[in-house]
């Protein structure tokens, strides 16, 4: 049995996903919110195999919500749900460490299909678009942005620009989980911004002149 989470601040939207996958025998609707923050609480608890988050929600978005579910328990996919097809809804999607994202007009099939293939471990988002996204989210040198940074401050944003949580940062540079949130907060700081999706999207909207990543 697939347990799915469902996160939208449109009650149709939620009633008609709901509808729609209850009459599947192999999927049960464990709970569902309106909000990031109620989300973002309960869901942890509630331990679902899938959450479809809303992209944008009144109090926050399904990108924070996958995030920080997601450090939390990895175990727990995350597919977003969002309006529009395009690089933007693909990098959400990328930036949150979601395994793809679903179009509010897909067919219902179609969303039930994905439902059960991201459950069984399969990551929907082609590799091909995904390096292609990828690969501006670095930024030049001389940003005054960036030139408060330290080089470990950078290798940490670009972690952020990727996706990672802070406990996969740590892993990935062999720092505890604690000094990741401590490089975290001050890099935001640096940077003016008070969350660190801002500053992803920042970073991906804004490709270093010759095309690589910054290291």
């Amino acid at each position: 049995m697939v347990r799915v989470y469902l996160l939208d601040d449109h009650e149709v939207v939620r009633r008609g996903l709901r509808e729609l996958l209850e009459v599947e025998n192999d999927i049960a609707v464990v709970g569902e919110s309106a909000s990031a923050l109620e989300a973002t609480r309960r869901i942890p608890a509630m331990r679902p195999d899938v959450m479809v988050l809303d992209a944008r929600l009144p109090d926050g978005s399904g990108i924070d919500v996958c995030r920080d579910v997601r450090s939390v328990d990895p175990t727990i996919v995350g597919l977003i749900l969002t309006s529009y097809d395009d690089d933007d809804a693909l990098r959400a999607a990328v930036l949150a460490g979601a395994a793809g994202y679903l179009l509010k007009d897909v067919r219902g099939s179609d969303s039930v299909n994905s439902i059960r293939r991201v459950a069984t471990g399969e990551n929907l988002l082609d590799d091909g678009v995904v390096a292609r996204l990828r690969t501006g989210w670095g930024r030049d040198a001389q940003d005054p942005r960036l030139a408060p940074l330290s080089p470990r401050e950078r290798r940490i944003l670009e972690h952020i620009a990727q996706g990672l949580t802070n406990r996969q940062i740590g892993v990935s540079m062999s720092l505890a989980e604690k000094t990741v949130k401590n490089y975290v907060t001050s890099v935001l700081a640096k940077m003016g911004m008070e969350s660190r999706t801002r500053a992803a999207v920042y970073i991906a909207s804004h490709g270093a002149r010759d095309g690589r990543p910054t290291r």
